[in-house]
């Protein structure tokens, strides 16, 4: 399994050195590796049908005792044949779509990339490796956003989802962490044993508010939905791989996941189902003031993902099941619009649905894929998609006292769906064909039978329901901790309730789809309102704060040492100083004073002499010789306590620093005054405040009980160990020597930059500038 979900890291790297043939006539070969790992996810499904759980656990951090797990289930399978089926589809689509291109294979390696991480993120059970691959979706899907990098909105657009999916990165980071400390494991399904005190710790609140924030991040829901339409500049290859069947579904697979785990509590209910109801209505209305196809698609996504997520709110056994079966359903239908958007924009130049229509008389296999499409998205049987509608409402209509409310939310959903359906499967191929498109013409195979494939599915797996009941559906359901006994696929359920709203559902959707017609005027009227709008609120606050940051800069980064310095000086001596004020312990002995040597004596005040000397010395070389007496003094107080090596090094340090002061005093203009008394004054106080603060804390340190470990442990081993007898070197150049070979490398990349600065001629232009 692990080799499975490196493949397409190690496909990408491969790419690199052979990229030139996959952009060329090879391109279709690439197709081969999510063809091959479809296949091989294929074979479990019998075992998983069977109810058996395939984990596998590799070594990762053994000191910290996490593991690299991947489990599959009957969620995680799911998962993993939408990505890699539809990756299969998508792959052989893009050589027809992106043929030629100079940067295909750059695309494919993006795209591996995207597939890797998305298989390892569905299939991880550890949460830090779900963190590492759900990171890797975020940042391969900004490439993919971004891929036509020579256009500002595409730039623009990648940015804006890698911020909003990023903070979900971060969320998701610190939730896992705090799940896991709760739990005392990283493997999910450990915390499954562990639900009652998870639920009754005092974290619950703030792990399930990070969850969610995850989750609604990555998967558009109201108020962070915005980067999704934005995301549909990416070419259409990108939209139906990463936008209908895999990377939106990211965040409802992370609430699925966890719903054993932190679910069927008020908070976790109520949350989900209101922001779900919240982002469905909202998206499903946007769907009326649209007229670019996959700005349609875009919104009848996020009301799509809306209802997942209202669906996992609800929690139970009818809606978790309506869920796995919804998830199957809007990515066959969605996957085949937007690869038949992507067509008609090929073929055509144009998503204006204001425009398009009759094209089934040059594209015809394209039409059939696009009713049909749109016929499982309205939910019209014999389609996949009256299945799955049927069981929405199933499962709204049993929800206790707001049975009534939260059907009628899903009726509307559903009938503004259909609408949105239409509009992009239907509308494009009927009515008469425009004299501008009277020389469009059937595309490449390999653009058509992709959708029709997802197409013909839909339809199949709706008058066959039985193909995925007892191989997906039912261990999905199993998986999520509800009881799938009493699960039963079937198309037909008799005259009821359900087939009644359902009815209703088509009937209103239909009419209004024949007596609303995409217009520019209602765009232009959705338009008027986006000073309220999710996105124009964040943005505005996201340029207040980077005007802030502009601002702040120019008062803390004014490019004065100076300045800097005394800031991290006073922070330091406000943050220590307060901390050591009333919890200081230390006594000062008197007694010791009479212990003084005279030498001692005459040290202390020959580094004083230097000190004041240095400090009011009107000579820059006078200054120089005190701060050498000053080197000199402590070198011998090294002595005095026994510490020769350390004096040696002083010595030589300290006399290596007045040589080079010494020589570049040639270079420096006269002595000038370049501060006032105020300044000085000023200095010289924070100097004494800070001596003062450094002279407190040493003693404070002294005071303590010392914990001698560490220090026996060098002076028992540097012999036997490291065969020195110097203690301090072993440490420096044994015990700890890789920090002092980085240390020199510092220093000698310092010095290269200064001798280089030294060796510096400018031409005349820059010297004055």
């Amino acid at each position: 399994m692990l080799i499975a979900v490196l493949s397409g890291f190690i496909f990408a790297l491969v790419l690199v050195f052979t990229g030139k043939y996959f952009k060329k006539k090879y391109a279709l070969w690439s197709a081969l590796l999510p063809l091959g790992l479809f296949v091989y996810f294929l074979q479990f499904v019998g075992r998983i049908g069977n109810g058996e759980i395939i984990s596998t656990q590799y070594n990762w951090i053994p000191s910290l005792n996490v593991n690299l797990g991947f489990t599959l289930d009957g969620v995680s399978l799911i998962f993993s044949l939408m990505i890699t089926g539809i990756g299969f589809l998508v792959y052989a689509y893009t050589a027809a779509y992106l043929k030629g291109h100079v940067f295909l294979d750059r695309f494919y390696g993006y795209l591996s990339i995207f597939m890797a991480a998305m298989l390892g993120l569905v299939l991880s059970d550890n949460v830090l490796s779900l963190f590492i691959f759900w990171e890797l979706t975020s940042i391969s899907s900004f490439f993919l956003i971004g891929f036509n990098n020579n256009k500002q909105s595409s730039r623009q657009s990648a940015m804006v989802a890698l911020a909003i999916t990023g903070l979900g990165g971060l969320l998701l980071l610190t939730g896992a962490l705090i799940l896991a400390n709760v739990s005392g494991t990283y493997s999910i399904a450990e915390m499954l044993s562990s639900r009652d005190i998870i639920a009754n710790s005092p974290h619950y609140i703030i792990i399930v508010l990070l969850i969610f924030g995850a989750a609604f991040t990555k998967s558009a829901q109201f108020p962070f939905h915005f980067w999704l339409p934005g995301a549909m500049k990416a070419p259409t290859p990108v939209s139906t791989y990463l936008h209908s069947a895999t990377m939106v579904k990211a965040g409802i697979y992370l609430l699925l996941r966890f719903t054993p785990v932190l679910g069927d509590t008020p908070l976790w209910q109520t949350s989900l189902i209101i922001v779900g109801a919240v982002t469905m209505l909202y998206a499903a209305i946007h769907t009326l003031f649209r007229t670019d196809l996959k700005g349609i698609l875009a919104y009848s996504t996020i009301a799509a993902l809306g209802i997942l997520v209202f669906l996992i709110g609800l929690g139970t056994p009818d809606a978790l099941l309506a869920a796995c079966v919804f998830i199957l359903v809007h990515s066959l239908y969605k996957g085949c619009l937007f690869l038949v958007t992507g067509i008609i924009d090929h073929e055509t130049g144009t998503r204006n649905t204001a425009v398009l229509s009759g094209l089934r008389k040059v594209m015809l296999p394209v039409a059939i894929a696009g009713i049909l499409a749109a016929i499982s998205n309205a939910g019209i049987p014999p389609s996949f998609g009256f299945l799955g509608k049927d069981l929405i409402y199933e499962s709204t209509l049993h929800f206790g006292s707001w049975a009534m409310v939260l059907t009628a939310i899903a009726v509307i959903t559903n009938i503004l769906l259909l609408y949105a359906g239409f509009v992009a499967g239907v509308k494009p191929f009927t009515g008469s064909l425009p004299q501008q498109f009277e020389k469009v013409h059937t595309p490449s195979y390999l653009l058509y039978v992709p959708p029709l494939i997802l197409a013909v599915g839909g339809i199949l797996i709706g008058l066959f329901p039985i193909i995925i009941e007892g191989a997906l559906i039912k261990p999905a359901v199993t998986a999520l901790g509800a009881n799938s006994s009493e699960v039963h696929l079937k198309l037909w359920h008799g005259f009821n309730t359900i087939l009644a709203l359902s009815g209703t559902t088509i009937a209103i959707g239909l009419l209004l789809y024949f007596l609303l017609k995409p217009s520019e005027k209602l765009e232009k009227l959705a338009q008027r309102f986006e000073f309220i709008s999710p996105q124009n609120i964040i943005e505005s606050v996201a340029y207040a704060f980077g005007y802030f940051s502009i601002y702040w800069s120019k008062i803390v980064q004014n490019g004065y040492l100076r300045h800097y310095i005394t800031t991290i000086i006073v922070f330091l001596i406000v943050l220590v100083g307060y901390t050591l004020i009333n919890h200081t312990s230390f006594e000062i002995d008197y007694d010791s004073f009479e212990r003084l040597t005279v030498y001692e004596i005459l040290t202390v005040l020959l580094l004083m002499v230097g000190t004041i000397y240095t400090v009011f010395s009107r000579s820059r070389l006078g200054a120089v010789a005190s701060m050498g007496v000053v080197g000199l003094a402590i070198s011998l107080i090294f002595v005095y306590y026994s510490a020769p090596d350390l004096a040696m090094t002083q010595f030589s340090i300290d006399t290596l620093t007045v040589i080079l002061f010494v020589l570049i005093l040639y270079k420096l203009p006269k002595y000038l005054n370049i501060s006032n008394n105020v300044v000085r004054i000023k200095d010289g106080v924070l100097s004494l405040t800070f001596g003062l603060l450094i002279t407190v804390l040493a003693l404070e340190v002294l005071s303590q009980p010392q914990n001698t470990e560490i220090s026996s442990f060098y002076a028992e081993n540097a012999y036997k160990l490291a065969k020195g007898k110097n203690v301090v070197n072993v440490i420096l150049v044994d015990f700890r020597g890789i920090d002092t070979f980085m240390e020199i490398s510092v220093l000698t990349i310092a010095a290269i930059g200064v001798f280089s600065l030294i060796k510096l001629r400018l031409a005349k232009r820059f010297r004055n500038k």
